[in-house]
């Protein structure tokens, strides 16, 4: 139940990273990656500063996904965030949650308002199924 998800989600949510399980979306190989995560009460967000990474396109292509935090596994459906809101919802928990990552993205924003650096950003949600 969703209850149980939350209870679950609020025990790992101070761990750094996670490890994600996901499939090739050539090969349909396993493969995993260390990333950052965070969790928002019930919600689980992946986010990534380079959209271009193969993670990012496996996900896109085959949604279902492994999330290993801690002692704990979760499944879900990685859905890709395109609203800008969403997203800049995500940056904040983000720069809450690895604050000593701020400077950088704080200097990273600027270059990208002043056009000298593309938007390579990008966030997901894992809608998490009970396992």
């Amino acid at each position: 139940m969703a209850s149980n998800i939350t209870e679950r989600l609020a025990r790992v949510a101070n761990v750094g990273t996670l490890k994600l399980l996901h499939r090739g979306r050539k090969s349909g190989k396993e493969y995993e990656v260390t990333i950052w995560f965070l969790v928002d009460g019930a919600r689980l967000f992946l986010p990534t500063a380079n959209r271009n990474r193969n993670w990012v396109k496996n996900a896109i292509k085959t949604p279902r996904v492994t999330l290993k935090i801690g002692d704990d596994s979760f499944q879900g459906d990685a859905q890709i965030l395109e609203r800008p809101e969403e997203r800049g919802h995500v940056m904040s928990l983000v720069m809450r949650k690895y604050w000593y990552a701020t400077p950088m993205m704080m200097a990273a924003r600027l270059l990208m308002s002043l056009g000298i650096v593309n938007d390579t950003t990008a966030a997901f949600e894992v809608k998490l199924v009970d396992a």
